[in-house]
């Protein structure tokens, strides 16, 4: 969420910023905004005065009495009565200006940061990074879906019978290779200083809105109604909720964690032939990284997630690109975002595989996570994450890329993980 004094003392270079991200109403909803900021600033000033005045008052009420002159204080409780029922609707009025601000900033998504081009879609993503060599497979062969019902590896059908589309169950060498997949991310990421972290599942209301998940994308959570209770769409949402609310020390700065947990999406209007198979599912496991950063140090921090990703797919030996997300495709929360595609040549197309995301203050202004400068003043803190990796097109890329005539040949660095070194 972006600071009222922020959007107030830098207004054209938020409308600038939202427009890079063809944010509709802008100009509208940063005008109400202001007008509501105004309301409410104006109000508490007439509330303290108010407050100041009736404390003014009991102080001489209380002296009046003292010294005998009942009329005199009287007529002073009176006047003090008035105040506290004026002082009562001011009071109520603030909380509805209060209430209209932040229902409003919850609307406004982050200012895109300068080197964010403008755009509208994935069309105008700009490609900055590409290393690696697209395999030349034989006449035969097969995309993932079909590699996993010819090795009996994933049962889509079986999870459509449990759950329904977007629950596969993996099996034998399949249900190896995910679990070598995550232990292999997992101390990745231990090794590069990040803490190995288990978290809930399911998070609460607050959660949801400290990260940004809600209120703007009920929709696209499953939500188990009469708990109040919301199911995860990524580890980033419980892992750095666990500072909501923290004031935490200049000293404590980098605070690295990682964790594994399954990621649940309804994916609410993804259908089609690009989400096939493992492309896009409801239910699918994550590993992820997550910073919290000194402001001044979180895109060097950025700048390490991506070349931390970039050395895992590297021991995979899988073709991948960056892309530097438009802003009209970057998320609501993030200020910049690098988006990883890894080629599957089976499929022929590129499939999104990671992120790293840096959100600045954005999320943490929700949160309320703060620290103490050097100053001794509060300041918010800055947050990033990064996923590394999601397995389910990793994995998808893996069957595609490594297939031969023989089976499926196991990325040499997944070896010692899996115990087999092929599947067939």
């Amino acid at each position: 969420m972006l600071q009222v004094h922020f959007i107030r003392e830098n207004k054209q270079m938020v409308l600038d910023g939202l427009a890079k991200r063809n944010f509709a109403n802008a100009e509208t909803i940063v005008d109400q905004v202001l007008t509501a900021d105004e309301n409410r600033r104006k109000t508490q000033v007439f509330l303290d005065e108010a407050l100041a005045e009736s404390n003014k008052l009991s102080k001489e009420i209380g002296n009046f009495f003292k010294s005998g002159e009942k009329q005199k204080a009287t007529l002073l409780k009176e006047k003090s009565g008035q105040l506290k029922e004026k002082s009562k609707e001011m009071a109520v009025s603030l909380q509805a200006f209060s209430d209209e601000l932040q229902r409003l900033l919850y609307q406004i998504p982050n200012v895109p940061h300068a080197s964010v081009k403008a755009g509208n879609s994935e069309a105008d993503n700009e490609e900055i990074y590409k290393e690696g060599s697209i395999p030349v497979l034989g006449e035969n062969a097969i995309p993932h879906w079909e590699l996993a019902k010819k090795y009996d590896i994933i049962d889509f059908e079986l999870g459509t019978k449990i759950a329904g589309a977007g629950f596969p169950v993996y099996k034998g060498k399949g249900a190896r290779l995910q679990r070598a997949l995550i232990n292999y991310f997992l101390d990745k990421n231990t090794k590069a200083g990040y803490t190995e972290i288990q978290v809930p599942h399911l998070v609460n209301e607050a959660s949801g809105i400290g990260t940004g998940q809600l209120p703007d994308k009920e929709g696209q959570m499953y939500h188990v109604g009469e708990d109040d209770l919301y199911l995860i769409p990524t580890a980033e949402v419980p892992i750095t909720n666990i500072f909501r609310g923290n004031l935490v020390q200049e000293s404590d700065f980098p605070i690295t964690y990682t964790g594994y947990t399954p990621c649940f999406r309804r994916e609410a209007g993804s259908y089609g032939s690009h989400v096939r198979g493992l492309n896009r599912l409801h239910q699918f496991d994550k590993v992820e990284i997550v910073r919290v950063e000194h402001p001044e140090n979180s895109y060097q921090a950025l700048n390490g997630m991506v070349e931390h990703i970039k050395d895992i797919l590297r021991e995979l030996k899988l073709p991948y690109k960056i892309l530097r997300l438009c802003g009209g495709d970057t998320g609501f929360t993030a200020a910049i975002t690098f988006d990883f595609e890894v080629f599957s040549t089976a499929q022929d197309r590129w499939l999104e595989i990671s992120s790293a995301s840096n959100f600045e203050n954005f999320q943490a202004n929700r949160l309320k996570l703060r620290f103490k400068n050097k100053e001794g003043k509060s300041e918010l803190a800055h947050t990033l994450n990064g996923s590394s990796l999601a397995l389910p097109r990793v994995l998808a890329a893996i069957l595609e890329n490594y297939q031969t005539e023989d089976g499926i040949q196991i990325p040499e660095v997944l070896i010692p993980y899996c115990g087999f070194d092929v599947i067939n």
